[in-house]
């Protein structure tokens, strides 16, 4: 299944949950087997060469994508949950948000230093959920690989702001905000 394709099966949600926003809804994509399947092989193709030791993924969308990739990868797969939600001993990281702060966590075993790791989630709008969980996994002393999302909304400039970071940036399709 190609990338139009796949693009074809996400619902866009207009004016939410504010007005003015477009919200990609995956949960579209993951509701067509043939579609979902399709979506996991493809993150694999572009996640593979990137040789990570360990799939992690962001709350919570991203958990769905990360459990099937790391799986599909034959790799570990970890955790990046809002704070509080994890039980045992964690690591920390604030991020601003639109309208404030949010803190994200891992436990404090989550990668061993040197592992490569390479963080997913459903989509990149402005990157700060992913680059806070990238210095979580600096913090542990991973080498963090790459993000990787389905969609790249690139007029919220996340992937920019990504790249900028050092960061390798892999997404299957963008949405314009147009579309």
């Amino acid at each position: 299944m190609d990338a139009a394709i796949l693009k074809s099966k996400i619902r866009t949600v207009r004016d939410w949950p504010k007005p003015g926003v477009n919200f990609r809804d995956v949960t579209t994509l993951f509701q067509d087997a043939g579609a979902f399947h399709a979506t996991i092989d493809a993150l694999a193709d572009v996640t593979a060469p990137l040789q990570a030791d360990v799939v992690a993924a962001v709350d919570a969308r991203g958990f769905i994508l990360g459990g099937a990739l790391a799986y599909k990868l034959g790799r570990p797969f970890v955790l990046v949950r809002k704070k509080g939600k994890l039980p045992y001993q964690t690591v920390a990281e604030d991020y601003s948000l639109e309208y404030g702060t949010a803190t994200i966590e891992v436990h404090a075993d989550s990668c061993r230093p040197g592992d490569r790791v390479v963080i997913i989630d459903d989509l990149i709008a402005t990157g700060g959920t992913l680059l806070a969980a990238a210095r979580l996994f600096r913090v542990l002393r991973g080498e963090v690989v790459g993000v990787v999302a389905i969609i790249d909304l690139p007029e919220l400039d996340g992937s920019r702001r990504l790249k900028e970071s050092g960061l390798t940036v892999k997404t299957l399709f963008a949405f314009s905000e147009g579309e």
